[in-house]
């Protein structure tokens, strides 16, 4: 992969580099044997943690490196170019210190630094067996009892269930509808906490994912995050956030498989000569090339507009929209370029075409983001 990036500082050049050194020696190399035993690389998760790559857009004060998105976005990309079990997990435990970071107290926040520095790994426990993409009806009860809120209900597709240090867990305190929901920083120690079987999902293997029962757990009332009724708030901030997380794991995903096919097409030879000087194939790769720089400007459009203190959803929807599309249609290309060979898992490419469903449906479907957008131009 050679991308040319125009970097706001020299740091956030060495900071790039430094990923991309980590991402060749401790994920390209261990990401295929890993999958292969659905094994979580919660030391890698480490490794990246003390090398200060899991708290990029956080606060100084709380251990984080005060970088602006658009840099935390660009390290997610080449993290997921080279395995994106790994992109997904620091896109994940990133959008878990969200709430605790953007809308914690001062006591509250003194957490952080552990959560930051990768010591302590975050689940975003929001969707519900029953309601996935309308959060507001969310079930999960929580019932203040003296110092503490007692905890009932089924939280579904957690990753990092099985494995998470801390919950942010949206549940309900009040009546029906996003005013009657909290959110509460819970320990996985809790007593009546209980990840459930890991869920056999058709690729991320190596991310384990799985519903959380929640049977009278009591979290301390010190652990609620913004006050009762914040919580639709949080979530829905958290998610714009989470968007673009995903939408950069879309792009490295993507820009993986084009380099492979890419690679594969140089070398391969039939009729006399090599396939992508063919134009059927050589075309598709050129429009995949292109479409990948097009989601990259997208996704760094919409963080520069977050850095800069602007409204972003909309164009967060877009670019996590479109990457993700983007991704499935350039890793099922990928795989059709190696014809059969696409087709084993000798060449990642079938691994990535299996990855790059989930893109779609995480951080709110594709069809939610289309509902956002419409909703926005309807609106005008």
């Amino acid at each position: 992969m050679n991308v040319d990036r125009i970097l706001p500082t020299d740091e956030a050049h060495d900071l790039l580099e430094l990923a991309t050194e980590l991402a060749d020696r401790e994920l390209a190399p261990k990401a295929a044997g890993f999958e292969e035993r659905a094994e979580f690389p919660r030391d890698v998760l480490r490794t990246l943690g003390r090398a200060g790559l899991l708290g990029l857009p956080y606060a100084e004060e709380h251990g984080g490196a005060a970088q602006p998105y658009e840099v935390y976005l660009q390290v997610l990309e080449i993290l997921a170019s080279r395995w994106l079990a790994v992109a997904e997990a620091v896109s994940v435990h990133t959008l878990s210190c969200y709430p605790l970071a953007q809308f914690g107290t001062d006591e509250q926040r003194k957490l952080l630094p552990d959560m930051i520095g990768g010591e302590l790994l975050g689940a975003y426990c929001l969707s519900e067996p029953q309601g996935g993409s309308d959060a507001a009806a969310l079930t999960t009860r929580a019932v203040r009892d003296g110092d503490a809120y007692v905890v009932t209900g089924t939280k579904a597709w957690i990753t990092h269930a099985r494995v998470a240090d801390f919950y942010n867990v949206f549940c309900r305190t009040g009546g029906p509808g996003p005013k009657g929901i909290s959110c509460l920083l819970a320990d996985r120690a809790t007593p009546g906490i209980a990840p459930q079987a890991a869920e056999r999902t058709m690729g991320l293997h190596a991310s384990p994912v799985a519903q959380i029962a929640f049977d009278d757990a009591r979290v301390p009332a010190e652990r609620l995050i913004g006050g009762e009724g914040a919580g639709f708030t949080i979530a829905m901030s958290a998610l714009d956030s989470g968007r673009l997380g995903i939408a950069a794991c879309a792009v490295g995903l993507a820009q993986a498989a084009l380099d492979y096919a890419v690679d594969y097409a140089r070398q391969r030879q039939q009729f006399g000569r090599a396939i992508v000087d063919f134009q059927g194939l050589g075309f598709m790769l050129a429009d995949h090339a292109t479409g990948i720089s097009a989601a990259r400007a997208l996704l760094l459009a919409a963080a520069r507009l977050r850095d800069a203190g602007r409204p972003y959803s909309i164009e967060a929807a877009k670019a996590k929209l479109f990457a993700t599309d983007l991704a499935m249609r350039v890793t099922t290309d990928a795989v059709q370029v190696l014809g059969g060979a696409g087709y084993v898992a000798d060449h990642p490419v079938e691994r990535y075409m299996r990855e790059a469903k989930v893109l779609q449906i995480v951080e709110g479907t594709n069809q939610i983001q289309r509902l956002v957008i419409s909703r926005a131009l309807a609106r005008g």
